[in-house]
This record gives structure tokens, C-alpha cells and sequence, in this order.
């Protein structure tokens, strides 16, 4: 499996090692260096249909990045658009929510699904709109955001008040309401 690690106190780099045969995907533009024994191609991951909503209900890019180590083991390095921290979460058990410009990178076992999130949390939130992405399989998956992530433990019966558009991620399971302020 591909090892993600972050370097970096200020506007960190994701870092990512790969074995012969390993390969992972990434945000368009999102690579800044790699090993000559990585291959990088970009492709509609998903296919057609799947890149169009990508692009038009979230904002990630239409095309995505796949880097492949096809030649031997090799590294590269990965950086967010915006400046800002970068997070690995490990999916499987959990699954994850992103928020529009959320995605950095994911091992090829993990895929990202364009959700409808309902009218009611569309019109009020900052959250995606009508749309979110969702995570979907087991593998590590990196997140970024512009500034600062702070990892908010909601404990189950207990709720937690979050301006919707400083959300990042959250766990698929967590219910949530969206109300305009008042």
C-alpha cells in the first residue's frame, strides 16, 4: 500500500511512497516533484459522466492526476493549490464527506463519489451546495484546506455548532443541520 506521510510545519507537502506496481490519484496540477521510475498521466477518472459532475457540482478538476509506479519503488511530493494544511485520513470502516476543494490525493482502492446532500442543507450551507463529495472503499485519503485544520471530536448524543464554511471533512455517518444564522 502506498505510504502518505505530511512534511512540512507551514504550507506542508503530502509526501508519497510507492512501491513496483502501487499507484495513487491526485487533484490536477497537484504534483510538484516525483521519481523518474513514477509515471503521471491524466484522465477522467470515472469516466466522462463522472468527471462532468465532478467539475460542475464540487469544483475539482474535470481531469484528475494518476501516478503509477511502473518502473520500480519512487516518491513524490504533492501540494494543495491553496496555502494551507493537509491531512491523511484512513477510510474503510469510516467513510468521509468532503467539502468543494477538500480533495488533495487517494490511494486507487478508495473512490470519490459526487452526493446530493438535500435542498435544505444546499440553500443554507457553504457545504458543496446541492452536492458533496463522498468517499467510497479502504485506502488513505488527503485533504486540504485553506488555512489551518483542527480535527473536531463529536462524541455521539452530544452536538457541536461549525460555521459550514470552515468545515473541511466530516465522518458520512454524522448527522447534520444546516440553519441559517440568526
Amino acid at each position: 500500500m502506498p505510504e502518505f506521510s505530511v512534511v512540512g510545519n507551514v504550507d506542508p507537502f503530502l509526501h508519497v511512497s510507492l512501491k513496483r506496481g502501487e499507484s495513487i490519484y491526485a487533484e490536477r496540477g497537484a504534483m510538484v516533484s516525483m521519481d523518474a521510475t513514477l509515471d503521471l498521466k491524466g484522465e477522467m477518472r470515472g469516466g466522462l459522466l463522472s468527471g462532468l459532475a465532478r467539475r460542475m457540482t464540487s469544483g475539482e478538476s474535470f481531469f484528475q492526476q494518476t501516478l503509477e509506479a511502473a518502473r520500480g519503488e519512487g516518491d513524490a511530493l504533492f501540494a494543495p493549490t491553496l496555502p494551507g494544511d493537509v491531512m491523511v485520513l484512513e477510510c474503510g470502516a469510516r467513510q468521509f464527506r468532503l467539502n468543494d476543494g477538500a480533495f488533495l490525493a487517494a490511494e486507487t482502492t478508495l473512490d470519490i463519489k459526487i452526493k446530493n446532500q438535500g435542498i435544505g442543507q444546499a440553500l443554507f450551507g457553504g457545504t458543496g451546495g446541492f452536492f458533496i463529495m463522498e468517499t467510497h472503499g479502504r485506502g488513505k485519503l488527503a485533504i486540504s484546506a485553506f488555512g489551518a485544520i483542527f480535527a473536531l471530536d463529536v462524541k455521539p448524543g452530544s452536538d457541536a455548532i461549525v460555521d459550514n464554511t470552515h468545515v473541511v471533512a466530516w465522518d458520512a455517518g454524522l448527522t447534520y443541520n444546516i440553519s441559517h444564522a440568526t
